[in-house]
């Protein structure tokens, strides 16, 4: 009987890691990006950041930012993309989030957050990647100045395409500062398994 209930035990311990890893990789969805300037994949966080994912992967399988550009870059900070097309013309979006900056994550070198106004519930479809450990942007306090910026995932592939994409030239464009004098495109953004 001992014996038994010792290998019902061991069987549910293995049955329970097994699953839990491969509930990891289906929980963490991975969104390539394909741009003229390079590939790179992000890997979401749905567990820290689930509104945030949730609405980041709606925009993704809508295609909304096929032909999207990055139009901030910031050497030595962050590239900004998501929202505006070739013409320079910001996309309609859907309606903005509740922010999600005190998950835990940080702004830290790769990761990718959510762009937003001064006011914390504003994040639509544009994010950005830090080049940099970027703490002044993470989440210190609910108030106008603590709130800090959604973390919701992280390059894990192609870090060196931001890389590459930090020394682009950039001009003021459209009332806009540090937008790359010549347009780096997301052709296609989707989910891979």
């Amino acid at each position: 009987m001992r014996s038994l209930i010792l290998f019902l035990i061991l069987s549910l311990t293995s049955t329970y890691s097994f699953s839990t890893e491969n509930n990891m990789s289906e929980t963490h969805p991975r969104v390539k990006f394909t741009t003229t300037a390079g590939d790179f994949t992000i890997e979401l966080n749905p567990e820290e950041a689930p509104i945030t994912v949730k609405n980041f992967l709606v925009y993704v399988n809508e295609v909304f930012y096929n032909g999207t550009i990055f139009h901030r870059i910031i050497p030595g900070f962050m590239a900004q993309g998501g929202g505006f097309d070739t013409d320079f013309k910001q996309k309609t979006t859907h309606d903005t989030i509740k922010i999600e900056a005190d998950n835990g994550l940080k702004n830290e070198r790769g990761t990718v957050a959510m762009a937003r106004t001064g006011i914390p519930d504003s994040a639509s479809s544009q994010f950005f990647i830090n080049y940099k450990d970027n703490s002044f942007l993470n989440h210190t306090s609910k108030t106008s100045q603590g709130w800090g910026y959604t973390v919701f995932g992280k390059v894990v592939e192609g870090m060196d395409t931001f890389d590459a994409m930090e020394k682009t030239p950039t001009a003021n464009r459209g009332g806009h500062q540090d937008v790359p004098k010549t347009d780096i495109v997301i052709e296609k953004a989707e989910v891979i398994k």
